[in-house]
């Protein structure tokens, strides 16, 4: 399996998983996730799949500074609806790292580990997602933002050409290595990309 070799220099995210523990699946519950899951599970890396893992990888810093973030434990609300823009796209990661659902997760077992209404969708915040630790009460507002974060000039002209079916084999290469570069980019300069704030 061919991938970019920066996808294994990006910080993994350490969680705790009670469930996975009852269910023997890890031992203590403790896993990880990395920027390489995430990718494979997405199928792509962009700009707005690595927003998704930067803004969760930040928020779970945040909420628990000295320990492994608690999967169940993590509630997650947008502002906009599932089907806006990429928000669809966004909540998908974030579930996948946190656990969280809206009301499709899992249901508990005896009555602990669900997971389900965890993730709320239209709610009244200004921010690219706000997570909660929901055992203290407490809650960060994550802002993304890769604008600054410019994308090659030429890749305009070679997505061009791809709309149009002209692109040769080295330019369809190039387009994406040119892609990966800026993504590669986005996590060079996470201090530049996204903004948290205790709520």
């Amino acid at each position: 399996m061919n991938y970019p070799v920066f996808f294994d220099e990006i910080e993994t995210i350490k969680v705790k998983d009670e469930l996975s523990n009852a269910l023997g699946a890890f031992e203590k519950g403790e896993y990880e996730f990395s920027y390489l899951d995430v990718v494979k599970s997405a199928g792509h890396s962009c700009p707005t799949v690595a927003g998704a893992y930067i803004i969760t990888l930040e928020a779970l810093k945040a909420l628990y500074p000295d320990q492994r973030a608690l999967r169940g434990d993590i509630k997650v609300e947008f502002e906009e609806s599932l089907e806006e823009g990429v928000a669809g796209v966004i909540a998908n990661v974030i579930s996948q790292i946190t656990g969280a659902t809206d009301t499709s997760g899992f249901k508990g077992l005896q009555g602990r580990f669900a997971r389900h209404s965890l993730m709320h969708f239209n709610r009244p915040i200004k921010s690219s997602a706000r997570f909660t630790r929901v055992s203290k009460g407490k809650s960060v507002d994550v802002t993304y933002n890769p604008s600054s974060v410019l994308p090659n000039p030429k890749m305009q002209e070679l997505m061009q050409k791809m709309a149009q079916s002209a692109a040769t084999p080295e330019e369809l290469k190039e387009f994406g290595i040119l892609w990966q570069e800026r993504v590669q980019r986005i996590f060079e300069n996470i201090q530049n990309v996204v903004a948290i704030a205790e709520v």
